[in-house]
């Protein structure tokens, strides 16, 4: 590799407008994680268990210093239809959100989607209650 290219990976921003073509271990499950197969040319996570590693501070910078482990807790879809990944480090706790790739594991994507349904921030047997105060009839039978 040329030197100046060589520098050029460097630069602030690089990743943004370059493909991230690097292999890298998944630092949670410890597969390999090849960019092929991601249907875009920037694969920021582990298609096998979703996790992610803490690299920037803005998407292409490489300018974080934290490095742990970017943990998927929830999606969300985009108001184009496009769904999308959120992260939180392990370490920082810092929040952000990557699509999703073509070859990302739908089971574990289905679960995070209905993670809300599983584990509602309230009991059960509070709905009843709650839909009588909203003027809703809502009697569990």
């Amino acid at each position: 590799m040329k030197r100046e290219n060589k520098k050029k990976s460097f630069e602030k921003g690089y990743y943004k407008k370059h493909a991230c073509d690097e292999t890298f271990k998944c630092k949670v499950c410890g597969r390999i994680v090849t960019p092929m197969g991601a249907g875009s040319k920037h694969r920021n996570h582990c298609p096998n268990c979703l996790s992610s590693q803490h690299l920037d501070n803005e998407p292409g910078d490489r300018e974080a210093s934290c490095g742990g482990v970017m943990e998927p807790i929830a999606v969300w879809v985009r108001k184009n239809g496009e769904w999308a990944i959120i992260h939180r480090c392990r370490i920082c706790g810092k929040l952000s959100s990557n699509r999703i790739a073509a070859d990302d594991n739908p089971m574990k994507l289905m679960s995070l989607a209905m993670k809300p349904i599983g584990f509602p921030p309230f009991p059960l047997e509070k709905i009843e209650e709650m839909t009588d105060l909203m003027g809703g009839e809502g009697r569990l039978k």
